[in-house]
């Protein structure tokens, strides 16, 4: 049975400093004098982010990894299968994971140690879509291979032992707003029931009318300057851009959504976008369970271990383990 609401204010703040192990990441990670983000050619920001420290593979032993291919509507889509349980005979919910990157970068590979400590935590499977990336692909290409994953995952048995009645979309940063974009797409075509969303610090639109894009423009990872590049890569025109299937936020219904589980990080120039989403969804009736975390930088939900591990975001994983099990089990 679905959650009720959340009556409690939606509270999207940061601490007075950010987390001491964070601002010595950033410290250590910082670059002096180094080109600015929108000198870097598109090869050298996706190199940058296959190479981050926070992309790199952890021990983190999982059952079962097997990497497959899905038919989408241009072309194989690369999908990876991380599945934590020894039985897989029963019926368990699935998670379908959207990586973020900016819809610009990112891969399976950088959220590998994601996917691993998510199927852990919640003991349920987990397919990482490798959906196409703009600019080569604008919106809404990403958009349609992550709703013809979730299709696939729907309508075949071959994840074994799951019920595609207990669907789980998920995501981070531009993932999270591919998330929230699929459950978006699959109300209103009638496609498969979405159980969940979990939207963790996802750019849902119109960021830089928000104190929070003032707040942290520099000095905390994510900038003002990364996004404006980002932003004007993902979609090509201004149809595109008041597509609420490109911004959530734009979206006049939220009604009839799946419940959401929605996380942000206080030093994130894209907290208050997650924020008022929340709220827009509450409007409409839609149970969300909201968490900010306030001394948190966008990106914390990879710091579980090598080169920088924090309490919050292992809490964080906590969290929404124990917010699907509480409406799965």
């Amino acid at each position: 049975m679905a959650p009720a609401p959340t009556s409690d204010a939606v509270d999207a703040s940061r601490a007075d400093t950010v987390h001491p192990a964070i601002a010595d990441y950033l410290a250590d990670t910082s670059v002096e004098d180094g080109p600015s983000y929108r000198d870097l050619s598109l090869e050298e920001i996706r190199e940058m982010d296959e190479t981050s420290p926070l992309s790199k593979d952890l021990d983190i032993p999982v059952e079962h990894v097997e990497d497959r291919t899905v038919s989408g509507p241009n072309g194989e889509i690369p999908v990876r299968l991380y599945d934590s349980r020894t039985d897989r005979s029963g019926t368990d919910p699935v998670i379908v994971y959207l990586h973020g990157g900016g819809w610009i970068s990112g891969s399976i590979e950088t959220h590998n140690r994601i996917c691993r400590t998510l199927t852990t935590k919640t003991g349920y499977p987990v397919v990482s879509v490798g959906y196409r990336l703009a600019p080569e692909h604008p919106f809404p290409a990403g958009l349609q291979d992550c709703y013809a994953v979730l299709n696939w995952v729907s309508d075949t048995a071959t994840v074994p032992g799951i019920d595609p009645e207990r669907l789980v979309v998920m995501g981070d940063s531009a993932g999270g707003n591919l998330a929230a974009a699929t459950a978006l797409v699959a109300r209103d075509r009638g496609g498969p029931a979405i159980a969940h969303q979990v939207l963790i610090y996802p750019a849902m639109g119109a960021a830089q009318t928000t104190p929070a894009y003032t707040e942290n423009s520099d000095g905390y990872g994510l900038t003002a300057e990364i996004m404006d590049v980002i932003y004007d890569r993902y979609t090509e025109s201004d149809i595109d851009d008041a597509n609420y299937y490109a911004w959530p936020r734009k979206a006049a219904d939220l009604s009839g959504l799946p419940p959401a589980t929605i996380l942000t990080a206080g030093f994130d120039p894209l907290r208050d976008t997650g924020a008022l989403y929340a709220e827009q969804l509450l409007e409409a009736d839609v149970p969300v369970s909201f968490t900010n975390y306030p001394a948190m930088v966008h990106g914390f939900f990879a710091m579980i271990g090598d080169p920088v591990a924090v309490d919050p975001a292992h809490e964080a994983y906590e969290a929404i383990a124990t917010r699907l099990q509480d409406q799965f089990d």
